[in-house]
């Protein structure tokens, strides 16, 4: 995360979205660099039939939507504030600036970005297995590895509800409770207070 002081210097600002406001939508030109500080925002697309393909979720300390920033492209998705939240804003320009003036922070951006290349690569290739028990426990275990989920004496708190691991697995919500309820039988998955926990 860049120090909201540092970008405010360069022009950033607050702005805030109400649950459920759209920040920008598919094919639209990229004006801004975006950082969370609280709330939670999704990415989607919709194929032609309306299903919806979740891109990802990004909560606060994460910024989204870079990409198109610097390739010139539209937007390849929508981002959509999933709960009520605040979010640190700077100008394309602005943003390109500091970052020319601050490699380290420029270098970070990179590994950012670089993570969620490998992130979406891997699951892509996780996705392709017809199991459902599979892709459960590949999308929690790449997170523990990637994402550092906090641990405590129960194991790895699973910070996704069972809509988000649908979401992020291409499965219906049925077909992942029934999973988790498998997982947690085979002892890969405790379930606490409904909660879900992995240990490894």
């Amino acid at each position: 995360m860049i120090r909201k002081e540092l970008l405010e210097q360069y022009g950033a600002i607050e702005k805030h979205y109400d649950k459920s406001d759209i920040i920008f939508e598919v094919n639209t030109v990229a004006h801004y660099y975006f950082q969370i500080i609280s709330g939670e925002v999704k990415m989607n697309n919709y194929n032609e039939e309306g299903k919806e393909f979740i891109q990802g979720f990004f909560k606060p300390g994460e910024s989204f939507g870079e990409p198109p920033l610097f390739v010139n492209r539209l937007y390849p998705a929508n981002a959509i504030a999933t709960e009520d939240a605040v979010i640190l804003a700077i100008k394309k320009e602005s943003f390109k600036k500091f970052l020319l003036e601050h490699p380290q922070e420029a270098l970070s951006i990179i590994e950012n970005l670089a993570q969620r290349l490998h992130y979406k690569a891997t699951m892509a290739a996780e996705i392709a297995s017809e199991d459902p028990e599979h892709r459960v426990l590949q999308l929690i275990d790449y997170s523990i590895k990637h994402f550092n989920l906090s641990k405590d004496k129960n194991g790895y708190l699973v910070d996704f509800t069972r809509q988000q691991i649908g979401d992020l697995t291409g499965l219906r919500v049925e077909t992942v409770i029934r999973a988790v309820k498998s997982l947690e039988k085979k002892r890969m998955l405790k379930i606490i207070n409904r909660k879900v926990y992995r240990e490894i």
